[in-house]
């Protein structure tokens, strides 16, 4: 039994592999929480998409992928908050717009690579071929990310549960808007080498949507989300290693296990107290 459970872990890709998914997986658990009550899971996967015009562009000119994608997200996040800001057009609208328009430029670039197959890597995700380097840029996308939310913690929860309350006390709603949609585009790039462009909202949304079934507390909903985003990255792997799946499919749907789960505690408990 021991040997089953050491074995996938004595290679080197496996270990890199699991750091990253650990990485991003407390990353996306922590920001995701207000992702869900902020009712943006839109946005993730709308960031995840329009990136893809920032990592061609990187592709074709030689540059770093992860620099392309970070560019191409930041932008994203503020095009987004640009359009919405004061309520002059609805966020979910600037989403569409932005979101259709970087992804439909990227489908451009991608038209002038020679195969569809040299980003199939980006778009699905490669867990296993990430390299010390690439643990290097998601563990410093991991720390500024946490730490931005760790410093803006009370800010937050008060404009993600009270948002009149917050502008009455004179709370920035716009500037924090502005900063959370940079993060988790920060974010969405840290993610983009585990899972893949396609899967990364998974990620963001899953793990805080089982959370916000079993509590309503913020700290407890944070700490229940990185249970099942990390729990879902170790059983993924594992999957991946002895039945041969791929491991970013594995990890989603690991964590899409933990929500099932959440959902029949949730049920289990009105049950009793009917």
């Amino acid at each position: 039994m021991i040997d089953w459970i050491l074995e996938p872990f004595s290679f080197a890709f496996m270990r890199n592999g699991l750091l990253a998914a650990t990485l991003v997986g407390l990353t996306c658990a922590t920001i995701g929480v207000y992702v869900v009550l902020r009712r943006m899971a839109f946005i993730g996967d709308a960031l995840a998409h329009t990136t893809l015009p920032g990592l061609v562009v990187a592709y074709l000119q030689g540059w770093n992928l992860f620099g392309g994608a970070i560019v191409a997200g930041l932008l994203t996040a503020v095009g987004i908050g640009w359009f919405s800001r004061r309520d002059a057009v609805r966020e979910d609208t600037a989403i569409g717009v932005v979101f259709t328009a970087m992804f439909a430029l990227g489908i451009l670039l991608i038209s002038t690579l020679r195969s569809f197959r040299d980003l199939t890597h980006i778009l699905f995700g490669n867990i296993l071929g990430v390299t010390t380097d690439d643990l290097l840029v998601i563990a410093v996308i991991a720390l500024v990310v946490l730490v931005m939310l760790a410093l803006l913690h009370k800010e937050l929860e008060l404009t993600s549960f009270d948002p009149i309350h917050a502008a009455q006390i004179g709370l920035r709603a716009d500037w924090l808007r502005y900063v959370l949609l940079m993060l988790l585009a920060l974010t969405v790039v840290g993610s983009i080498q585990v899972v893949g462009v396609v899967l990364t909202s998974a990620l963001l949304v899953t793990p805080a949507a089982a959370a916000s079934l079993v509590t309503n507390r913020l700290g407890w909903m944070m700490v229940i989300s990185i249970v099942v985003a990390i729990g879902g990255a170790v059983v993924g792997l594992y999957a991946s290693y002895y039945a041969n799946v791929p491991s970013g499919a594995s990890i989603v749907l690991a964590c899409t296990a933990g929500f099932a789960i959440a959902g029949l505690v949730r049920t289990l408990r009105r049950g009793r107290r009917r």
